[in-house]
């Protein structure tokens, strides 16, 4: 079904407000948006350069692993595997998914220090932090290792974010890739590798909107569907009436190596 074709026949806006509601937000997975949304994926696979690394480490630390989808897909992992996570949902998620693999979890609040001796790792990898470290990232590598990670970029989900929010010129100039580089840089890590994309984000019903904004809590600070209805009802009417509603995420894949 086109795009287009969504709009007129979908459930009342009470029906999808309950059901974006009521939609399970552990974890890291976002398969319940099937049918609601897609998303564009960067041109240079993640999740298989991930393992490529995992393959031929030997002590492997990968922070903010949320639920630990994106980790669990690796076919081998190093003799020592750790994974931290912060959210007691996803702790326990991730617990399931990844002891069985031998790969230990550890909670942490993601704030510095790392529970972690000094060059404990010669691969730390994280996709998507929500915060970043440098100085702990840069401390608890090898001499020669690497920090292998998806970050998300300046002004991702910025159509919808400010749908609700309003204008945020000054949040929109936030996460640029030259700036992180240069954080990293001063931190003492070199720069490998540096690549960049703009992708396509479409929400096909509100139902999908307010479920993200449940779950990507730092999108709107503060959500629930009482404050923002008048916003939501909005949006509905647009969606029914394009079909579609267009946003972009931005993201840029970065490796850095400890000299």
């Amino acid at each position: 079904m086109r795009a287009d074709e969504r709009g007129p026949g979908l459930p009342p806006f009470d029906e999808l407000i309950e059901a974006g509601e009521a939609a399970d937000i552990s974890g890291w997975d976002f398969s319940w948006l099937e049918g609601r949304a897609t998303e564009e994926r960067p041109p240079w696979g993640y999740a298989r350069l991930l393992a490529e690394r995992l393959a031929t480490a030997h002590a492997s630390l990968d922070v903010q692993t949320g639920g630990g989808e994106v980790l669990a897909g690796a076919a081998r992992f190093p003799p020592t595997a750790v994974a931290t996570e912060s959210w007691p949902p996803n702790l326990e998620k991730a617990t399931r998914l990844l002891h069985p693999r031998g790969v230990v979890v550890v909670a942490d609040p993601d704030e510095p220090p790392l529970p972690f001796a000094e060059g404990a790792f010669d691969l730390v990898t994280s996709r998507h932090p929500a915060t970043i470290w440098w100085e702990e990232l840069f401390r608890v590598l090898r001499p020669g290792g690497t920090y292998f990670a998806q970050h998300v970029g300046p002004a991702s989900a910025f159509e919808l974010i400010e749908f609700f929010l309003g204008p945020l010129p000054e949040a929109r100039l936030g996460r640029h890739h030259d700036a992180e580089v240069g954080a990293a840089r001063r931190a003492g890590f070199e720069l490998a590798d540096l690549r960049t994309a703009r992708t396509r984000i479409e929400l096909f019903d509100i139902a999908a909107v307010v479920y993200l904004l449940r779950k990507v809590i730092w999108w709107v600070p503060g959500f629930t569907v009482e404050a923002y209805r008048d916003k939501l009802r909005e949006l509905d009417a647009l969606i029914r009436r394009d079909g579609v509603f267009v946003a972009h995420s931005s993201r840029h894949l970065l490796e850095l190596r400890k000299p």
